[in-house]
């Protein structure tokens, strides 16, 4: 794409259909594409066209086409063009528990540079899924620590710790996600903000809309207008 087309190109991101613990994007964006934000999910993409620049562990990246691009679970981020022709990519974003399905206990990988370095200590894994099955069953309502540790036999700072080393994210962050992921499906729906705030459990459409700009970078008319306004595919 020339640079004269490239500018004239309106930003978009196309969604296939999700399966289960995995969501898949492609986009194109000018300028700032997302404002700082974080989400509990691996993030690992591929860049296409332009540069895509982002900011990523107290280091701005670059990421050429034919780059690939891995981000860990909770660790902030931003995106945006690198230069004037703005930036291509794919993207496919993994659940955690996708991984512990494989590792089986073990701590998630922490890959910087395509090296793994974080040496985690062991936790209890059993207690971890046992909390993550219980905020799936109750994830349109406030779950308290107290009802976490009576769930799954743990006191709350050592299950705070466990949840983290093996889904990469807090308990309370784990369920913010399962209702913004709520949210998403109601808004390509049709559902208005307000109701779609109600029926994921947030306390109103403000405070859904404060969670959703810091998860995804985007507020949530910017985000329907961009993945709702076109094709899926």
């Amino acid at each position: 794409m020339n640079r004269q087309a490239s500018l004239l190109c309106p930003d978009w991101v196309k969604r296939a259909e999700p399966i289960e613990g995995v969501e898949r994007i492609e986009a194109w964006f000018h300028g700032k594409a997302y404002a700082m934000h974080r989400h509990d999910t691996y993030a690992i993409g591929r860049t296409l066209a332009g540069v895509q620049s982002f900011s990523y562990r107290s280091s701005q990246r670059n990421s050429l086409p034919g780059n690939t691009i891995v981000l860990h679970p909770d660790e902030a981020h931003d995106g945006q063009a690198g230069t004037d022709e703005g930036f291509q990519y794919r993207m496919i974003y993994v659940e955690p528990a996708l991984f512990q399905d494989v590792l089986g206990g073990r701590a998630l990988p922490f890959l910087d540079g395509g090296v793994t370095t974080d040496q985690r200590s062991k936790g209890d894994f059993l207690a971890a899924r046992r909390a993550r099955d219980y905020l799936h069953a109750n994830c349109a309502r406030v779950v308290t620590l107290d009802e976490l540790e009576v769930a799954t036999g743990r006191d709350r700072w050592s299950l705070s710790h466990d949840f983290r080393t093996f889904y990469g994210t807090s308990p309370y962050r784990y369920l913010t996600m399962r209702r913004l992921d709520a949210v998403r499906r109601m808004l390509l729906a049709g559902t208005s903000l307000a109701h779609a705030a109600a029926a994921a459990g947030f306390a109103d459409q403000s405070h859904m809309t404060r969670h959703f700009s810091k998860t995804f970078g985007l507020t949530p008319g910017r985000w329907l207008q961009v993945a709702g306004g076109v094709r899926r595919g």
